[in-house]
């Protein structure tokens, strides 16, 4: 088995074992949706622009929570020298990282849909491979920064506002993407008229996927 599916089930069976990070994910991302919808008209339904910008608000924030969890847990007892003295590349810590981020992320997501559903009215019109496409493209993007600044935010005292200051104005043209094409999805829109935030998301992507194929190992190794 590959290396870096070894880590991600590794950091999986912790996370999911010890509760870490995808409780609060969840709860954080719903309490979110919740509140707002309290902002509604009685009878009222939110537009599908505003519903989705809540959905990856949600997910930013549990993106946080998320790869600080992830990242703490070699924290204690200095383990992390023990993953830099393993055979193992520092690019298999950053996939194997990513990958149970990106699996935590999708999980919790699935709640902020149902909470979408329930309380703000909203439907994607039959549209769900659609939306899972979209979803799982901007995962990408969100788990490559989150596992490469969760690297560099290690160590430090205030983990979280490290994270947040520098994660949240990266994240913004990705951001910009997703809500664009969830709001169209949740009001029955092609998406294949929104095709420049395709690209823009697929650029996103392609760009930090590369930037941190190269910082990624001399951040873990430093931090």
């Amino acid at each position: 088995m590959p290396s870096f599916l070894v880590l991600a089930a590794k950091d999986l069976k912790l996370m999911l074992g010890l509760g870490l990070g995808l409780i609060q994910t969840v709860l954080l991302g719903l309490l979110i949706i919740f509140l707002f919808s309290l902002s509604l008209p009685i009878g009222e339904t939110m537009t599908g622009q505003a519903a989705a910008a809540l959905f990856w608000l949600a997910s930013v924030f549990g993106l946080v929570l998320l790869f600080n969890a992830l990242y703490h847990l070699e924290e204690p007892n200095n383990i992390r020298w023990g993953l830099l003295l393993a055979p193992v590349s520092p690019l298999s810590v950053f996939a194997g990282k990513a990958l149970a981020g990106a699996l935590l992320l999708f999980l919790a997501q699935m709640f902020f849909v149902v909470g979408l559903i329930v309380f703000l009215g909203q439907s994607l019109h039959g549209q769900w491979l659609w939306g899972l496409g979209l979803v799982l493209g901007v995962d990408i993007g969100l788990v490559i920064l989150g596992s490469l600044l969760g690297a560099l935010s290690q160590g430090q005292v205030a983990r979280e506002s490290l994270l947040s200051v520098i994660l949240f104005p990266l994240l913004i043209p990705l951001l910009l993407g997703g809500v664009q094409l969830g709001g169209a999805l949740l009001s029955g829109e092609n998406l294949m008229d929104q095709s420049q935030w395709l690209i823009l998301i697929l650029a996103f992507n392609a760009l930090f996927c590369a930037v941190a194929l190269i910082l990624f190992p001399l951040v873990f190794r430093e931090g």
